[in-house]
């Protein structure tokens, strides 16, 4: 009979420990998965919204000198054209490396309506329409506006994101920190306590010779 009240306290003791050794490797398969995806998330921070804002910089540097190019009235048309078609080529290069970048669908309609406007200028450029051209240049650094709020915000998204998932895996740290305990805990009283009850001796009753 003690033997089997042993046995079922011992039954008892590893099912315990199984449970918290399984809860620990779940919670580092989910503290891995959670840095994999904390990771992701800083990566896409840099590649599609701090490079995607230095574009969004460049775009509007150039748009600005052509706007001021188009509306200064001391240069000849033919400068004017030559100076235009040069900074729409820097423009254009841009278009390549900005599109490779992930958009988000709202980004991407605000990114169709800024090509739209180079389009337009490239057109006015060889019909020497330089009050549209000025008015095309200012819509097209409206959307760009537009684009730079977007970046802002999917970067606030990310970030928030990434924080969120850092906190998770604190929490599940603290977890995993607090079972570690539990489990040392049971592992002490296995091997220490169990085996200080078995060495105790009772001493025998004095005799009445």
């Amino acid at each position: 009979m003690g033997d089997s009240k042993k046995y079922s306290n011992k039954t008892k003791a590893a099912f315990i420990l199984l449970i918290v050794m399984l809860i620990i490797l779940l919670g580092n398969f989910n503290t891995l998965r959670n840095s994999k995806n904390v990771n992701d998330n800083i990566n896409a921070i840099y590649k599609d919204r701090l490079v995607v804002a230095h574009y969004i910089f460049q775009y509007a540097k150039e748009l600005h000198f052509i706007k001021a190019e188009a509306e200064k009235l001391n240069l000849s048309d033919k400068i004017k054209k030559d100076e235009i078609i040069h900074t729409l080529d820097i423009i254009h290069n841009i278009d390549d490396l900005y599109a490779k970048t992930v958009l988000t669908n709202k980004e991407k309609q605000y990114f169709d309506t800024f090509l739209i406007s180079c389009k337009e200028i490239n057109e006015q450029v060889e019909s020497k329409s330089w009050e549209k051209i000025a008015n095309s240049s200012a819509n097209a650094l409206k959307t760009l506006e537009s684009l730079s709020q977007i970046q802002i915000e999917e970067g606030k998204a990310k970030l928030a994101a990434a924080n969120a998932m850092y906190n998770r895996n604190n929490v599940l740290g603290q977890l995993q920190i607090a079972l570690l305990i539990i489990l040392g805990g049971i592992t002490f009283y296995l091997l220490i306590v169990k085996k200080l009850k078995r060495t105790v001796k009772i001493p025998e009753p004095p005799s009445m010779n």
